[in-house]
């Protein structure tokens, strides 16, 4: 017979049923009322505790220099803020009253431009708005700073319990100041965004994208969820040398200096690939510091002077009109022509006659120059600016700074009756001297790299690859400019190369030149207009340029210095020249690499310093080391083990080593020569305290060998190298 009693236990089960059914009835009823009836209410609690599609920043990619120095990269900066209704909620209001005398003065130890009582003034305000992002301090602050403010009282706490908390951002840093900013460039902080150079250039790839994540406040935490990772910038490898940057920009602010310049400029450049491997901008300030404030080598559009000159030279060679034979009458550096009077800058000490054309870049004639381009081009100017436009000086070379200005060369128009539009008389000769053109600084060194580089014009090149993740992105390989392969012909480089070189070794380059190598260039010394003003208005404004290659016979680097001054004395090959000078010779001087064998002198013996002290442990080193030792041990000692005594140089060569007699347990001993590791134990071990000053060897003990020892004394030892 069954035990199931059916009769007892259906009724239950279905009691059971009902109940279950009614519970479910009343979940659905209650969902159903806070899906539609309290919605908007639930909506507004989910928006308390949730952020949807937050957008969260990448890293910015690094800027290198071409042998892996960082030039830029970021660091996290943080901005503090103190959440005053979330201390409320915590309930510790009571800590934060006794604890704000603490955090004021941490606060002003840690941020001293601001006072106690403002600190107390501006938390106390924040705690009666009850602000949750009030600003504990308005700037950005790094980590070291942040941790700091994080011991004090009250910020210790989590923030959901004290309310203190950071919102951290990407903060760039330029490990190498101010060398090369204008070309490295900055950002925006607040943005995160390119502001000028390299970073403004090269910004989309740099910043890298946003990524996306959601914010849940689970349990009063708020916890990230990741939608979209962000994905960081990519890092830029520029051709900089920070060493050769370094030579370059001293040896411009030291000439600014000296000189009382306005502004500097140098641009170093590799021959072979047009890598521009130092570019530097110096402006004098009102404190009479020099800093990088505007990218003059790319953005100047300055009447260049005579480091125009060879292209003229170069321009009547190529069109055959002449050669290097050629004779021009310069007079006594005065010379009429069409209304004015063009003068060379001996004029006052009677000029220099009659001479030949490689003479007139030498010693740089306006008068020679000038005459030779305008007996020829006078009745066909157009035929002299396509010339110039052929040796590429004129070209826009799309360089990656913002900023850049490509050279302003006019081209002579011709009415239909025959007359030149936008031309004078005198254009032709003025501007075959370097006026009447403007030509930014790294056009002009360009020209000159492409004569350095056999007549192939390079591109200026500032970045060399794109990189991610050690992975190549991007490659900027060494470009020729278009349609300038061959500049000119290769027998008239061969007369510039040769004109250059003289210029150096026997004109009015000589300053730039060096004993050690051979340097080839061409100065230029230009008044500056003041626009409507003139050239001569008020103070007179010069600017001073050298521009050339080095070593001459196997060309390496192209350089141009180029200064702006007011009043004289004034002098490209004196001033600009110095500092081109210096320049070559210091990365000539840091390429140099000599084996440290053949400083050895093979007749002389290297002796160690052998301190005196321990003369067993001097001994047993010396013998490792190969050296003679002659070892008298005899004689009385104090101390036993190990063996006190002084080293000295025996004939021969051999290094003696001898005991010497210590003073008793109650007497100081003599440890000059000594050590401090030796004449510290040899003392304490007396009982005397030792005071230390300086290092290597002991040269002075304040208490003399013999002194009878006193409890409690101590004694000075002055050490020297």
């Amino acid at each position: 017979m069954s035990k199931f009693d059916n009769k007892k236990i259906m009724p239950r089960y279905s009691l059971i049923a009902i109940l279950i059914t009614l519970f479910a009835g009343i979940v659905l009823a209650k969902t159903g009322y806070l899906m539609t009836v309290k919605r908007d209410y639930w909506m507004k609690v989910a928006d308390r505790v949730k952020r949807d599609s937050v957008p969260t920043k990448p890293n910015r990619g690094n800027i290198y220099s071409c042998d892996g120095e960082l030039l830029a990269g970021s660091l996290p900066k943080y901005k503090l803020y103190m959440d005053f209704k979330a201390l409320r909620e915590a309930k510790n209001d009571s800590l934060w009253e006794a604890s704000l005398d603490s955090i004021c003065l941490g606060l002003h130890r840690i941020f001293p431009e601001k006072t106690m009582a403002e600190f107390r003034k501006d938390l106390e305000e924040g705690r009666k708005e009850q602000g949750r992002n009030w600003p504990v301090w308005r700037r950005r602050v790094d980590y070291n700073t942040y941790s700091e403010v994080k011991t004090l009282p009250v910020f210790r706490l989590a923030p959901y319990k004290g309310g203190f908390h950071v919102e951290e951002f990407n903060a760039r840093v330029n490990p190498f100041g101010s060398s090369a900013n204008r070309t490295v460039g900055g950002i925006f902080a607040e943005k995160d965004t390119g502001r000028v150079g390299l970073e403004l250039e090269y910004d989309s790839l740099l910043r890298g994208k946003d990524g996306i994540i959601r914010r849940q406040k689970v349990l009063n935490k708020w916890l990230s969820i990741t939608d979209t990772p962000p994905i960081d910038g990519s890092d830029i490898v520029t051709t900089l040398d920070m060493s050769i940057q370094d030579i370059a920009e001293k040896a411009v602010v030291d000439e600014l200096k000296l000189i009382n310049g306005n502004v500097g400029v140098a641009i170093v450049m590799e021959v072979k690939t047009g890598d521009i491997k130092a570019i530097v901008n110096m402006d004098k300030c009102a404190d009479g510091e020099y800093r990088e404030l505007k990218n003059h080598a790319v953005s100047d559009l300055l009447e260049p002077g005579s480091v125009f000159k060879p292209v003229s030279i170069m321009t009547v060679l190529e069109d055959g009109y002449c050669d290097t034979t050629k004779i021009v009458e310069t007079a006594g550096g005065v010379w009429p022509m069409y209304g004015r009077q063009m003068k060379d800058h001996n004029w006052r000490r009677g000029g220099y006659g009659t001479i030949t054309l490689p003479r007139t870049l030498e010693v740089s004639s306006n008068i020679g120059v000038s005459r030779i381009i305008d007996q020829y081009y006078h009745n066909d100017p157009e035929k002299f600016i396509r010339g110039v436009y052929r040796t590429g000086i004129q070209e826009d070379f799309h360089l990656p700074l913002p900023g850049y200005s490509r050279a302003q060369i006019r081209m002579p128009k011709k009415a239909k009756n025959g007359q030149w539009l936008n031309w004078s008389n005198t254009a032709l000769p003025w501007m075959s001297i370097g006026y009447e053109t403007q030509i930014p600084p790294i056009s002009t060194l360009t020209f000159y790299n492409a004569i350095a580089n056999g007549g192939r014009m390079m591109r200026p090149r500032f970045v060399q690859r794109v990189e991610k993740d050690g992975k190549l992105v991007m490659d900027f390989p060494p470009e020729v400019v278009p349609g300038h392969e061959k500049i000119c012909s290769e027998k008239t480089l061969k007369y510039m190369q040769t004109i250059l070189r003289h210029v150096v070794s026997q004109g009015l380059g000589k300053k730039a030149g060096s004993p050690s190598f051979q340097v080839a260039g061409k100065t230029g010394t230009a008044q500056i207009s003041q626009g409507a003003g003139g050239y001569k208005s008020g103070r007179v404004n010069y600017l001073l340029s050298f521009a050339g290659y080095f070593p001459a016979d196997n060309p390496r680097y192209s350089c141009i210095v180029c200064i702006q001054k007011s009043g004289l004395p004034a002098s490209g090959g004196g001033m600009s020249g110095v500092v081109f000078h210096n320049i070559a010779e210091g990365i000539m001087a840091r390429d140099i690499k000599l084996d440290v064998s053949d400083a050895r002198d093979s007749l002389s013996v290297f002796t160690p310093d052998v301190k005196d002290g321990n003369i067993l442990a001097a001994d047993y080193v010396l013998n490792h080391l190969g050296f003679q030792v002659k070892a008298d041990w005899t004689g009385s000692y104090a101390t036993g083990n190990p063996i006190w005594g002084k080293a000295e140089i025996r004939k021969g060569q051999a290094i003696g080593l001898r005991r010497e007699k210590l003073y008793g347990k109650s007497y100081i001993p003599d440890v000059t020569g000594m050590g401090a590791r030796d004449a510290v134990y040899l003392l304490e071990s007396r009982g005397v305290r030792v005071h230390l000053s300086g290092r290597g060897k002991v040269v002075s003990q304040s208490l003399p060998a013999g002194h009878q020892i006193k409890k409690g004394e101590a004694c000075k030892l002055i050490l020297e190298i």
